[in-house]
């Protein structure tokens, strides 16, 4: 193992940090840790410091639950976007993705997660309440389900269905044809853009 082989305790101990971050093995993590050990000591410094004010400073937008760096985030804050529409998606990285394509000009709600009792998420584990009570509060005309086509993932959007077929909005979900959930962001833009505009009614499956 690397660990018993290095001279130096803290480039050990940096290798280990470094190899706990997803899909980095050690080699990797060694490779990093040398790399970043023939910088400058200030652009190392920098770096670090970075990392740790976006990890103690970043906020989750009060409306969306987005990341941000205002308690409000910047789309939930524009005008110029068309709030009777929220987007439901399950993670940030989800967001990004969308983005990404320029074609969407509504809001997001991002439920950190969906439903999945194998693992013990349950509806109020996730932020489901909130998107009721948005959807409910608010001038919504339509909320559009982005979630994957996995059981949990048609798990949590037959529940978020159920819970707002009293209210007279639209629920509508992405066109089948692309990647959901996690392989969203995967989903080259042109294919993702085109399923959020060709979106259609969802139809749970007992109808």
């Amino acid at each position: 193992m690397y660990k018993s082989s290095l001279s130096s305790i803290l480039l050990s101990n940096a290798v280990d940090e470094l190899s706990s971050l997803p899909g980095i093995g050690r080699k990797s993590a060694l490779r990093f840790a040398l790399y970043l050990l023939s910088l400058p000591k200030e652009n190392v410094r920098r770096f670090g410091n970075t990392i740790i004010k976006m990890r103690e400073d970043v906020l989750y937008c009060t409306n969306c639950n987005m990341i941000s760096d205002t308690n409000i985030c910047p789309v939930c804050s524009d005008s110029g976007r068309d709030h009777s529409i929220i987007c439901v998606v399950e993670s940030i990285r989800d967001v990004l993705s969308i983005e990404n394509t320029g074609e969407f000009k509504g809001i997001y709600h991002v439920l950190g997660g969906i439903i999945s009792p194998m693992d013990g998420v349950s509806p109020s584990d996730i932020a489901i309440p909130s998107l009721i009570q948005r959807a409910s509060q608010e001038s919504v005309s339509e909320v559009l389900l982005a979630l994957s086509t996995t059981m949990e993932g048609e798990t949590t959007s037959y529940y978020i269905y159920k819970k707002l077929s009293h209210l007279k909005i639209k629920i509508s979900t992405i066109a089948r044809g692309v990647g959901f959930g996690d392989e969203l962001e995967y989903a080259d833009e042109v294919t993702l853009g085109r399923s959020i505009n060709n979106r259609q009614p969802f139809i749970p499956e007992d109808k």
